[in-house]
């Protein structure tokens, strides 16, 4: 079973480039791309790992112009890095879908491979 695929990864500091990572998705190493427990933010194809006590943590504006610009909208304030993934076949997870790259690569002008 595969557990490394293509992630989209959004830092809360702006100083740090959104960026294509390809990441191992078990818990252990979600857990520590978000520096804490996860929390989970899904839509049609794909979802964001965030860290479920994030107001410790410095606020992502880019995750939420990302999240709310793909069509999911909270009143949520998002802090910490954000992980994007797809959803795989089966309910697991897949490469970052590629819509989604083009969009963060329109939103933040930055050149991203996928």
């Amino acid at each position: 079973m595969n557990t490394t695929y293509n992630a989209l990864i959004v830092p809360a500091h702006l100083t740090q480039p959104v960026r294509i990572e390809t990441v191992d998705t078990v818990m252990a190493a979600l857990q520590k791309l978000v520096a804490g427990n996860i929390e989970a933010i899904t839509s049609r194809d794909w979802h964001v790992y965030l860290n479920d006590e994030g107001n410790r943590l410095p606020q992502n504006a880019r995750a939420e112009v990302l999240i709310r610009e793909a069509g999911v909208y909270l009143d949520d304030t998002f802090n910490g890095t954000a992980v994007f993934l797809g959803h795989g076949s089966r309910g697991d997870e897949s490469d970052a879908p590629r819509h989604l790259i083009r969009l963060a690569k329109q939103l933040f002008d930055v050149p991203l491979a996928a």
